[in-house]
């Protein structure tokens, strides 16, 4: 079974904090979580500077912008129109606790959970990332890098669902909110650098003496090319395929 707190050792050692999740307020964090669904960082941040510079970036003053101006606000992450309505309905969620992160944090990680996955928008993804990232929750945001560096190292957990590899991955690390925000951080740098979906640079892996698949190269899975353009944080760089991954 790999080591997954060795795991995150070594990637640390090799790449250093990464200083996620760059956002003045843990509200302008839950924003760019759902402004990253199926885009680049880099628009997404384009899009929090346009609603920072139109003092939007409140719960109570995105609620009072009509959805067709929010939308135009927020144009430069794509799907625009899509995302100012769920944008809308996280902000409907916020002020049944007050717009209070404390309060969401003291609701408990279950229930908030099942909650932000009832808000239209809000997949698996997107609601780890809020809790971990915003709330401070300790949980662990999967995504297709995470299963492409595990599957490459061998572990069969990475192929399963995603409930199922989150709580593999749990079960291996301490409850830190710290650690497990920067662990997923640096599985999204070493999959974009170095354990890339073609041609993987094996040679600069910290992983490589562990990893079943060192020096061979192999083919882009299905998962791989959602990764490329999924979200789930800053960083990332923009990708010419059209992405379909939701939430």
């Amino acid at each position: 079974m790999t080591d997954r707190l060795r795991v995150y050792e070594l990637l640390f050692e090799q790449h250093g904090p990464q200083g996620w999740w760059p956002s003045e307020s843990p509200f302008e964090t839950m924003v760019g979580a759902v402004l990253t669904q199926r885009t680049a960082w880099a628009n997404a941040a384009r899009a929090i500077d346009g609603l920072r510079a139109a003092r939007l970036l409140a719960p109570q003053r995105m609620r009072a912008e009509p959805v067709e101006s929010l939308a135009a606000r927020i144009r430069a992450s794509g799907f625009f129109r899509t995302k100012a309505r769920k944008l809308h309905a996280l902000c409907g969620f916020l002020s049944r606790y007050g717009d209070d992160v404390a309060r969401l944090r003291a609701a408990g990680a279950a229930r908030l959970r099942a909650e932000l996955l009832a808000v239209h928008g809000i997949g698996p993804e997107t609601a780890d990332a809020i809790m971990l990232y915003a709330v401070g929750a300790p949980t662990f945001v999967v995504d297709a890098y995470a299963r492409r560096i595990f599957s490459r190292l061998g572990e069969p957990s990475a192929g399963a669902g995603y409930a199922r590899f989150q709580a593999w991955l749990l079960d291996g690390l301490p409850a830190d909110t710290e650690l497990l925000g920067e662990y997923h951080a640096l599985l999204v740098r070493h999959a974009r650098t170095v354990c890339v979906a073609r041609q993987p640079r094996c040679e600069r892996c910290a992983l490589r003496r562990r990893c079943a698949n060192a020096g061979r190269t192999q083919p882009i899975r299905p998962t791989d090319t959602r990764a490329a353009c999924r979200r789930t944080g800053p960083g990332r760089r923009p990708h010419r395929a059209r992405c379909r991954v939701r939430g």
